[in-house]
């Protein structure tokens, strides 16, 4: 059984509807997850120990890229409306148009591995072509987005994009806090290192496989990684919020036992 079929299958074997609804409590944890780790790294560069401030930066857009990701597929347990707001809140504190990847991811999910999916071009280089590519990268998801979305996102795209060169201006022009000048660095870096860490290193070699991404197991790697490696359970069950990934994971192993799954370390 191969490529779409084996997803149909899987998709009406194994249980994962249980797992797509959220607790008051697990919907608080996903609209906070990345907060501690944003006002530690703040709190860092104002002191000027900027390798923790760049670790806490790391984690902080890590956690963030979970969230906007879960707010793709209007997984976080709140609104519709909400959803749209967090993604724009989001827009400012990791640079961009979050609204602008979401056009890409969706399209990622439904042209995977293709010409037209732009999400997935840097997996089909060598791992320092990605890294090189990195910078183009966000030019070209937003580019794509404003081309194929409708006047309702672009609408969205626009006002986060307004919202991020008023933001950049005030720090740079008009302010004169190191520590935001910081952060927006950062992002800047965060956003040039998207297209290998949270698109290479999950789809990369994947063409002959029929599930066309990779995946982790062990308990320490989902947990460093905020589940966000769990990539072939996503593009299965893309309704599952990220925190249920791990159980969809150990529910799927029982199902694929003769197929080797590719891990991603």
């Amino acid at each position: 059984m191969q490529g779409r079929a084996l997803r149909t299958h899987l998709a009406g074997t194994v249980q994962w509807r249980d797992l797509t609804a959220l607790s008051r409590l697990e919907v608080a944890h996903e609209l906070l997850l990345s907060l501690p780790w944003l006002l530690a790294s703040w709190i860092a560069a104002d002191h000027a120990w900027y390798p923790l401030a760049l670790g806490c930066s790391f984690m902080f857009f890590l956690a963030g890229l979970r969230q906007v990701h879960n707010a793709f597929h209007y997984a976080l347990g709140i609104s519709r409306r909400a959803t749209h707001w967090s993604m724009l809140c989001l827009s400012v504190l990791m640079l961009g148009s979050m609204h602008a990847v979401q056009i890409n991811h969706l399209r990622h999910h439904r042209y995977c591995m293709t010409a037209e999916d732009v999400e997935a071009m840097s997996a089909r280089l060598p791992w320092w072509k990605a890294i090189l590519v990195g910078p183009v990268f966000p030019f070209m998801l937003h580019l794509k987005a404003i081309e194929v979305g409708d006047g309702r996102l672009r609408a969205w795209i626009a006002a986060e994009l307004l919202l991020n060169v008023l933001v950049v201006g005030l720090v740079f022009v008009l302010l004169d806090v190191p520590w935001l000048e910081y952060h927006v660095l950062a992002m800047g870096a965060g956003q040039c290192l998207t297209a290998f860490f949270a698109v290479w290193t999950v789809h990369h070699d994947c063409d002959d496989h029929p599930l066309q991404a990779r995946t982790v197991r062990g308990k320490l790697k989902a947990m460093l990684t905020y589940n966000m490696f769990f990539h072939v359970e996503h593009h299965l069950f893309p309704a599952v919020p990220t925190c249920k990934l791990r159980v969809l994971a150990t529910r799927l192993d029982g199902t694929i036992d003769n197929m080797p799954l590719k891990q991603v370390f």
